[in-house]
């Protein structure tokens, strides 16, 4: 059945050639490599929980501080204008632009706090020992949050539009503008340290099916 999952974690399928192969045991620093195409199959890296954890609590709370304060503030003959993150898509539909507003909420506020609290359950599920298969759904998920969060590509817009306007008003970039910048590096981070191998092999479901050893050839390890 296809929605099985894989009770033999060992067993890994090169994501360039699609070889199926098993890693062997390695220790911290060292990394497997696919033996038809030489391209890294993984590398296992220390204490990734614990890194993880700590960037996605402070990408939770630069998210916080992101949507509670002005991003922005415009000077026109004498009045002044503020809008934050989620002002500015409720502005846009009050303004018709039901569509953009929309996206901007699903891709600016939505994905990133989905992103962000999937990640702070699936660490907390897994960081004291064994992890439900909650956890596992979870994962299978977070991928799709990743895809969907897109803040650098608003800020971008933002910054293209500031850009436009500067000859016709004063804008006063707000706190807001400076901690999404920050939550991009952060978000980033927190990917890069994430380990979804060690994971998967505290997932409890890893121990509640029996399973024959698969024939298949073990990649070679390197420091």
């Amino acid at each position: 059945m296809y929605n099985e999952p894989l009770a033999d974690l060992s067993l890994v399928a090169c994501a360039h050639c699609d070889m199926l192969q098993r890693l062997p045991q390695l220790a911290p620093g060292e990394s497997a490599r696919c033996p038809r195409c030489d391209k890294e199959l993984w590398r296992h890296r220390a204490d990734t929980l614990n890194r993880t954890l700590a960037l996605a609590l402070a990408a939770a709370v630069l998210y916080t501080i992101a949507n509670a304060v002005p991003m922005l503030g415009l000077t026109i003959v004498g009045r002044t204008a503020s809008t934050t993150v989620i002002g500015g898509a409720v502005d846009l539909w009050n303004d018709g632009q039901q569509p953009v507003a929309l996206l901007v909420l699903l891709t600016a506020v939505v994905a990133p706090a989905l992103q962000i609290g999937f990640m702070l359950a699936i660490v907390l599920g897994t960081w004291r020992g064994r992890a439900g298969r909650w956890v596992g759904t979870l994962l299978r998920h977070y991928p799709a949050t990743r895809t969907w969060s897109m803040i650098e590509v608003m800020m971008l817009g933002v910054l293209v539009a500031v850009n436009k306007i500067a000859d016709y008003a004063t804008v006063v970039p707000g706190v807001a503008l400076y901690v999404l910048g920050a939550l991009v590096f952060v978000l980033a981070a927190m990917q890069s340290s994430f380990d979804p191998r060690e994971v998967w092999g505290k997932i409890r479901w890893a121990e509640e099916t029996p399973h024959r050893r698969a024939a298949a050839p073990v990649a070679g390890a390197r420091a």
